[in-house]
């Protein structure tokens, strides 16, 4: 690249600005990063409501309930003995105390007692609910629930002979919180260490370590705080701090590394400080960017979803990668221009001379070599192997998370579970919901006799007793069904089924002028699940689309793009079929630490199709660019794609150990959820910077020789982005004079 093409580089520019005002450069990223996380932390995240967090007709459903006041925060505390029964004084003492005490609690209301039949004993006397309500939506509850909670351990002291526990909505979600917190605390603890080690062996210097982690902590800082402004309008999902940790810290070390390496790379060969920053903002700097944007692109396809927790995720990962592109071409090249080649102070014993500059890999050149020589075999292998690996995902089964899958030492999973045993119409419940003028007039009164009484038919299915709640204007009926299962297998499925398509239709859906509709945990889960795969196909040629367009004027190319396509399919499949062999059929969960719910999480296998399509783009672009810079440096295709990737193997090799290590940190976590989202994210990584890149791509490029280059000549009209391009050619120095020569003396 000439200087006056290096002029247009939008990367070289900024670079350039900010090698020549480092101060300003640095100093208003730190003020950026501080004010963005104290003013989002002033304002607060705006979480998804409950409500929004439904589909189709379960959310129709909820919104009836919620506009009629029938989805208070309920909550119980549970009183047992397996001695005392609800007729001894000693038992009747202390539910007397729970029912005087409650009242008194700020924001409890609705105090329901065992005692006077207004809430449930078991049958054999054993046990009892004291059933009451938390004021305010879910997010307010868990906000005010720790009193409530004090006040029940303050009543399990005064009472140590009888079991005297609490459970409810707004207390599972206080559990869920807290535990989401010490998840994420856990996952910082470990992750900035291990990479700290990683950059550390990468570049054997603990100066040139420490800039990438920078870069990528200070965008997760940073985006923290940023995304709770957007949050006003679109709300957040609960989990979003976690994929933010993720995703920010895997591509603000990955972006800085892709840069620092090759800066370090031309400042080995044997140019200037300045003119090796240049160099590599022309060419890596401009990858980063097109790999950012592909990252963003991807991430983008689940707006398309319409559901506000993949919208949410679509926010934040959007966010955050491009806070990471914009540290990455900004404030990174002026920390590099003022440390200049202090950046290799800092040496660790041994692994001190591992900093320099760019070396073929020999690991990954006998590899690649091996691989052109045996093209075809090395394609069928390989590929082979990850269809294999892909072929248990066509079993894939996804399930709702639920508040089962904390970790069963949580106190109020030991309730949850004691209450479910004793009290099954306390666990799963099907909610079917009829809106209709009056709910006392003859036909929905006579609508609602038949449904319970065809309920009652089905013993396999249902579990009595039927409730009936009806709204205070008397416009709502919510008819609590109790159904056999967890709420998200397929016995509690096949209960819903039942309910939606026969025992509704004739009963309650027959009613003139009714509209009814079914919510609950199964119901939520298979509306979650209609409604994605109606919008799949939208989301796959929205990201495909895209993708292949900006690869297609990245390499004037038509078959790199179809390829990489292609290629990345692979590595996602393979790891969708991990995730169902350890997930859903429970291998490895002694050593992962989990019990199997019999699937994979619902919102999963989408995020991870959008995230590792776009994060695989990364050393796509990354390789590819090199190739291409070699390939047009007059190099035939074949030496061009030996040598471009024997020399990034290194870096992509150090920036998908960065990944995969930052991923498996949430395989420690103890939500099922983390787990599932560390692990698979790590395989479909590790699998696509070995697997895809270090044997499909050559064997694959080999195998079309030039072909992967053609670009049909009605296409000729693309710009000429470019991947990484090539380096700006520094000044040539002028030639030394010449030393006249004595002449040769005559022969004799």
């Amino acid at each position: 690249m000439d200087s006056h093409r290096s002029a247009h580089n939008v990367a070289a520019r900024m670079a350039r600005w900010s090698s020549r005002n480092r101060k300003k450069a640095f100093w208003g990223w730190l003020a950026f990063v501080i004010l963005a996380f104290a003013i989002g932390n002033a304002v607060g995240p705006n979480l998804i409501s409950d409500v929004d967090n439904f589909n189709g007709e379960s959310h129709d459903a909820e919104v009836a309930l919620d506009r009629a006041g029938l989805r208070p925060q309920s909550e119980v505390v549970f009183i047992q003995s397996d001695r005392l029964t609800i007729e001894d004084p000693e038992f009747k003492a202390a539910v007397k105390d729970v029912t005087r005490h409650l009242p008194k609690v700020p924001y409890v209301e609705n105090v329901k007692s065992p005692l006077l039949g207004e809430s449930t004993v078991s049958a054999d006397g054993h046990a009892a609910l004291v059933d009451f309500e938390v004021a305010g939506d879910s997010v307010e509850a868990r906000d005010r629930i720790d009193p409530v909670l004090a006040e029940v351990a303050s009543a399990q002291k005064r009472h140590p002979a009888l079991a005297v526990e609490q459970f409810g909505g707004a207390s599972a979600n206080k559990a869920i919180n807290d535990t989401i917190g010490d998840d994420l605390a856990s996952a910082g603890m470990l992750s900035l260490p291990v990479t700290l080690i990683l950059l550390t062996i990468t570049f054997g210097t603990l100066v040139a370590a420490g800039v990438p982690l920078w870069i990528g902590l200070s965008a997760v800082i940073a985006t923290l705080g940023l995304v709770n402004l957007p949050s006003q309008i679109l709300p957040i999902d609960g989990n979003l701090s976690a994929v933010i940790l993720l995703i920010g810290l895997a591509v603000g070390v990955d972006y800085s590394l892709f840069y620092l390496k090759r800066e370090r790379e031309e400042r080995a060969a044997g140019r200037s400080e300045e003119a090796a920053l240049e160099a590599a903002a022309a060419t890596s700097g401009r990858a980063v960017l097109i790999s950012g944007a592909t990252v963003m692109l991807a991430m983008g396809g689940m707006f398309i979803s319409g559901d506000k927790t993949f919208i949410s995720f679509a926010l934040g990962t959007i966010l955050v990668v491009a806070v990471a592109v914009f540290a990455s071409l900004t404030v990174l090249p002026a920390m590099l221009s003022w440390l200049g080649d202090r950046i290799e102070k800092g040496r660790v014993p041994i692994l001190g001379r591992r900093g320099g500059g760019a070396r073929e890999s020999r690991f990954w050149s006998r590899v690649t070599g091996a691989v052109m020589r045996h093209p075809g075999i090395s394609l069928l292998l390989a590929g082979g192997l990850l269809v294999a690996l892909a072929i248990p995902a066509l079993g894939m089964k996804s399930v709702t998370s639920d508040i089962e899958e904390l970790p069963g030492d949580l106190a109020v999973i030991q309730t949850y579970n004691k209450v479910k045993k004793i009290f099954p119409a306390e666990g799963v419940t099907a909610t079917v919901v009829m809106e209709v003028d009056d709910v006392k007039a003859l036909e929905p009164t006579t609508g609602i006799a038949a449904l319970v009484d065809r309920v009652d038919r089905f013993p396999k299915l249902f579990r009595p007793p039927t409730e009936l709640i009806e709204s205070k204007d008397g416009t709502v009926a919510q008819i609590n069904v109790a159904t056999i299962g967890s709420g998200t297998d397929q016995a509690s499925l096949d209960a819903l089924n039942k309910l939606r398509d026969d025992i509704v239709p004739a009963t309650v859906g027959a009613v003139d002028g009714a509209t009814v509709n079914v919510t609950g945990d199964a119901a939520g889960s298979a509306d979650f699940s209609s409604n994605l795969s109606k919008r799949l196909p939208l989301i796959f040629a929205f990201v495909f689309g895209l993708a292949f367009l900006l690869m297609l004027v990245t390499f004037r190319s038509i078959v790199i793009p179809i390829k990489a396509i292609l290629l990345n399919l692979l590595s996602v499949g393979a790891a969708y079929g991990v995730l169902v062999l350890v997930f859903q059929n429970g291998n490895l969960e002694g050593l992962l630490g989990f019990t199997s719910n019999g699937g994979v999480t619902n919102w999963l296998p989408l995020f991870l199709f959008v995230v590792l399509f776009g994060l695989s783009m990364d050393y796509h672009v990354f390789i590819l660019s090199r190739v291409k810079e070699l390939y047009d440096s007059g190099m035939t295709s074949d030496e061009a794609v030996q040598k471009g990737i024997a020399t990034t193997a290194g870096t992509v090799t150090s920036a998908a150990a960065v990944m995969v290590a930052v991923f498996l940190v949430f395989v420690t976590l103890s939500f099922l959820d983390f787990k599932e989202m560390g692990l698979g994210l790590a395989a479909a990584v590790l699998i696509d910077a070995t697997i895809i890149r270090g044997i499909l791509l050559p064997a694959s490029m080999k195998l079309l020789g030039d072909w992967n280059w053609y670009l049909p000549s009605w296409l000729e009209w693309l710009p000429h982005l470019g991947g990484e391009g090539e380096p700006p050619v520094p000044p040539r120095e002028p030639p030394a004079p010449e030393v006249p020569k004595a002449p040769r003396p005559a022969p004799a």
